[in-house]
C-alpha cells in the first residue's frame, strides 16, 4: 500500500498583484521513500518523513530548480511502482546492482559506506593490508562482499565467518579473534556501545588490493534520460558547494561520499 506524504520540496515565491503571473508549474517529481531505515529515512514522531535522504533530496530539488513530492511506500514492490509509473524516481537507499540495472536506471551514486577493520584497543591504527594482518584471525559477515573480499586477498590470515555482526564483535571483544572487517556504518555503531569501547578502528580497507564500496544512488527509469541527468547535476552540485557535507555531518561522522 502506498501513502503520498503531503510535502512539497520546491523554490519560489508568490509573485505580487503588480506582476504578471509565473508561467504555470511544472509537474512535481514524484520520488518514492521507505521510511524505516534509520537514519537515512524514517517516520518522526509527526508521521513525516525526515533522515539523511530526505534532506539531501530537498538540497537536490532546490539545485534542480523542482517541485519534489515525497511518496512512502513499503519497500516491498518499490521497484515495481517506479516501472509501473506510480512516481518517477527512488531515493530510498537502493544499491546499484547488476541485476537491478537490467531493469532500472540509476543516477551517479549519492552514497557509498566504507569497509573497515577494527580491533582491540591494545593493537594500534596502522597499516591493515594483506601482509600486515597475516597470521591474524579476522572475522567478517558471511555471504557478503567481505567474506569474498578476504577470501581473495587476505589468504595468509585465517578468515572467521559469522551470521551476524554482533556474533563476530562479541568474540573481539573476548579475544578470539584479532580484527572485524565490515561495513563502517555496521561497526561504528558497535564502537559507540559500552562493548564496544573495546575496541577501535585500525584502518580502512587499503587502496591496493582496492575494495570495491556498495553505491546507492537514485532508482528511475531506463527511458527517463533527461530526469536522470537532471539528478547528476545536482549530486555533482551539492558534493562540490559544501552543501553535501553540511548534511552528512549531522548524521554520520565520516565520510559516505
Amino acid at each position: 500500500m502506498t501513502l503520498v506524504v503531503g510535502m512539497l520540496l520546491g523554490l519560489g515565491s508568490s509573485p505580487s498583484l503588480s506582476q504578471a503571473p509565473d508561467p504555470a508549474p511544472k509537474p512535481a517529481i514524484r520520488i518514492a521513500i521507505e521510511g524505516a531505515y534509520p537514519p537515512f529515512n524514517f517516520i518522526d514522531s509527526n508521521q513525516e518523513l525526515q533522515g539523511f535522504e530526505v534532506d539531501l533530496l530537498k538540497s537536490l530539488c532546490e539545485a534542480m530548480k523542482a517541485q519534489c513530492e515525497l511518496v512512502q511506500h513499503e519497500w516491498d514492490g518499490i521497484i515495481k511502482g517506479l516501472v509501473n509509473r506510480e512516481y518517477d524516481a527512488i531515493m530510498s537507499s537502493l544499491e546499484i546492482t547488476e541485476r537491478r540495472q537490467k531493469r532500472i536506471a540509476f543516477s551517479d551514486p549519492y552514497y557509498r559506506i566504507p569497509a573497515v577493520f577494527i580491533g582491540s584497543k591494545e593493537t594500534a591504527p596502522g597499516a591493515v593490508s594483506p601482509m600486515a594482518l597475516a597470521g591474524k584471525k579476522i572475522g567478517t559477515i558471511e555471504r557478503t562482499d567481505h567474506e569474498a573480499y578476504l577470501k581473495t586477498y587476505y589468504k595468509k590470515a585465517e578468515v572467521i565467518l559469522y551470521a551476524k555482526a554482533e556474533e563476530a564483535n562479541l568474540d573481539l571483544l573476548v579475544g578470539r579473534i584479532d580484527a572485524v572487517f565490515a561495513d563502517e556504518l555496521l561497526l561504528a555503531k558497535f564502537l559507540e556501545t559500552r562493548e564496544g569501547g573495546c575496541c577501535h578502528i585500525l584502518g580502512d580497507a587499503p587502496a591496493e588490493p582496492a575494495y570495491k564500496r556498495e553505491a546507492y544512488g537514485v532508482g528511475l527509469r531506463k527511458e527517463d534520460e533527461a530526469l536522470r541527468d537532471q539528478f547528476n547535476r545536482a549530486i555533482a552540485q551539492v558534493k562540490s558547494d559544501g552543501t553535501y557535507d553540511r548534511i552528512r555531518a549531522k548524521y554520520f561522522s565520516f565520510d559516505i561520499k
